[in-house]
Protein backbone atom coordinates (compact mmCIF):
# COMPACT_ATOMS: atom_id res chain seq x y z
CA UNK A 1 0.00 0.00 0.00
CA UNK A 2 1.35 3.98 -1.18
CA UNK A 3 0.49 6.05 1.89
CA UNK A 4 0.90 9.73 1.81
CA UNK A 5 2.76 11.40 4.54
CA UNK A 6 1.79 15.26 4.45
CA UNK A 7 3.86 18.08 6.62
CA UNK A 8 2.96 21.62 7.28
CA UNK A 9 6.11 23.54 8.00
CA UNK A 10 7.00 27.42 7.52
CA UNK A 11 7.74 28.73 4.53
CA UNK A 12 11.44 27.84 4.32
CA UNK A 13 11.66 24.99 5.76
CA UNK A 14 9.91 22.54 3.05
CA UNK A 15 13.37 21.85 1.68
CA UNK A 16 14.71 20.37 4.95
CA UNK A 17 11.70 18.20 4.79
CA UNK A 18 12.53 16.46 1.42
CA UNK A 19 16.23 16.15 2.77
CA UNK A 20 15.13 14.12 6.11
CA UNK A 21 12.82 11.93 3.88
CA UNK A 22 15.25 11.62 1.32
CA UNK A 23 17.59 10.48 3.84
CA UNK A 24 15.46 7.83 5.40
CA UNK A 25 14.40 6.36 1.69
CA UNK A 26 11.77 8.46 0.28
CA UNK A 27 12.53 8.96 -3.68
CA UNK A 28 11.04 12.81 -3.19
CA UNK A 29 8.15 14.77 -2.52
CA UNK A 30 6.08 17.61 -3.63
CA UNK A 31 6.09 20.88 -2.16
CA UNK A 32 2.68 23.29 -2.12
CA UNK A 33 2.92 26.53 -0.63
CA UNK A 34 0.01 27.33 1.93
CA UNK A 35 -1.48 29.87 3.95
CA UNK A 36 -2.44 29.28 7.87
CA UNK A 37 -5.88 29.98 9.42
CA UNK A 38 -5.27 29.10 13.35
CA UNK A 39 -6.44 30.84 16.07
CA UNK A 40 -2.89 31.61 16.43
CA UNK A 41 -2.06 32.45 12.70
CA UNK A 42 -2.56 36.18 12.38
CA UNK A 43 -0.17 38.46 13.65
CA UNK A 44 -0.77 42.21 12.97
CA UNK A 45 1.71 44.65 11.27
CA UNK A 46 0.73 48.14 11.28
CA UNK A 47 -2.59 47.18 12.23
CA UNK A 48 -3.37 45.17 9.61
CA UNK A 49 -3.86 41.17 10.05
CA UNK A 50 -0.71 39.15 8.75
CA UNK A 51 -1.49 35.45 8.29
CA UNK A 52 2.23 33.69 8.13
CA UNK A 53 2.76 31.46 4.90
CA UNK A 54 3.45 27.30 5.20
CA UNK A 55 4.10 25.02 3.28
CA UNK A 56 3.02 21.54 2.56
CA UNK A 57 5.12 18.78 1.62
CA UNK A 58 3.34 15.75 0.22
CA UNK A 59 5.59 12.27 -0.26
CA UNK A 60 4.63 9.31 -1.16
CA UNK A 61 5.55 6.28 -0.08
CA UNK A 62 5.49 2.57 0.42
CA UNK A 63 4.27 1.68 3.79
CA UNK A 64 7.01 -0.41 4.69
CA UNK A 65 9.05 2.96 4.41
CA UNK A 66 6.57 5.53 5.64
CA UNK A 67 7.56 5.19 9.80
CA UNK A 68 11.14 5.60 9.18
CA UNK A 69 10.89 8.76 6.87
CA UNK A 70 8.34 10.04 9.14
CA UNK A 71 9.93 9.62 12.10
CA UNK A 72 13.27 11.04 10.40
CA UNK A 73 11.20 14.09 9.07
CA UNK A 74 10.03 14.38 13.03
CA UNK A 75 13.38 14.29 14.33
CA UNK A 76 15.20 16.35 11.91
CA UNK A 77 13.08 19.37 11.93
CA UNK A 78 12.31 18.61 16.02
CA UNK A 79 8.54 18.82 15.50
CA UNK A 80 7.99 18.13 19.17
CA UNK A 81 8.72 22.35 19.54
CA UNK A 82 5.38 23.99 19.03
CA UNK A 83 5.16 26.40 16.02
CA UNK A 84 7.69 23.84 14.21
CA UNK A 85 5.11 21.97 11.85
CA UNK A 86 3.18 19.03 11.98
CA UNK A 87 3.31 15.50 10.06
CA UNK A 88 0.93 13.36 9.89
CA UNK A 89 -0.37 10.26 7.14
CA UNK A 90 -3.19 8.76 5.37
CA UNK A 91 -3.77 5.93 3.32
CA UNK A 92 -4.38 5.71 -0.52
CA UNK A 93 -6.19 4.14 -2.79
CA UNK A 94 -5.83 3.77 -6.59
CA UNK A 95 -2.38 5.50 -7.12
CA UNK A 96 -1.14 5.29 -10.76
CA UNK A 97 1.94 7.04 -12.24
CA UNK A 98 4.13 6.82 -9.25
CA UNK A 99 7.36 6.14 -10.25
CA UNK A 100 9.48 3.39 -8.20
CA UNK A 101 12.77 2.76 -9.10
CA UNK A 102 14.50 -0.64 -8.90
CA UNK A 103 17.17 -0.84 -6.66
Amino acid sequence: MIQAILTIVEKGHAEEVIDAAVQAGSHGGTIINARGSGVHETATLFGMGIEPEKELVMILADQANTPQIVDTIYETLDLRQPGNGIVFVQNTTRVRGLYQPTE
